[in-house]
């Protein structure tokens, strides 16, 4: 199996790492109840671990941040059925990171960042939130041209 054109194997990997990392630090920072920004700020200062955040992870977390209230009303908008409020937490963090890398993110493919958040629902979530991840994340894909 060959990498992918646009990125070594390596960078693949730490992307996948930093998408990890900055899906926890969203989730934390819901769960806590404080500012995913101010959760990153916080880290950045004193890390909770012997390493470094990738600074994809930081670029993740400050553009969900940035297009937070857009994103939301994005998922609100195409997910049939579903408020974000209903998502599971993990799910809503999943596709915050996803819909921010396939609709304001110009570095990532498309169809590598519904990959990578699809991944990640499969190991992360409920038996139905891949599909659900899925379906949501192609559909803001496929309308893309009209929102941007």
């Amino acid at each position: 199996m060959t990498a992918p054109t646009w990125a070594g194997s390596t960078e693949v990997s730490a992307r996948s790492k930093a998408r990890k990392r900055a899906l926890d630090l969203l989730f934390e920072a819901e769960q806590r109840g404080v500012n995913a920004d101010a959760l990153l700020t916080e880290r950045l200062a004193k890390p909770a671990t012997q390493h470094d955040l990738h600074e994809y992870t930081v670029e993740i977390v400050r553009g969900v941040v940035d297009k937070w209230v857009q994103i939301d009303e994005l998922l609100a908008t195409y997910s049939q059925g579903w408020t974000v409020e209903r998502m599971p937490a993990v799910d809503r963090a999943i596709l915050r990171i996803g819909a921010w890398e396939v609709v304001f993110s110009d570095e990532i493919p498309d169809g590598v960042a519904i990959s990578e958040a699809v991944a990640l629902a499969a190991s992360l979530s409920t038996d139905d939130s891949p599909t659900f991840v899925n379906g949501l994340l192609g559909r803001l894909s496929e309308v893309k041209p009209t929102l941007v």
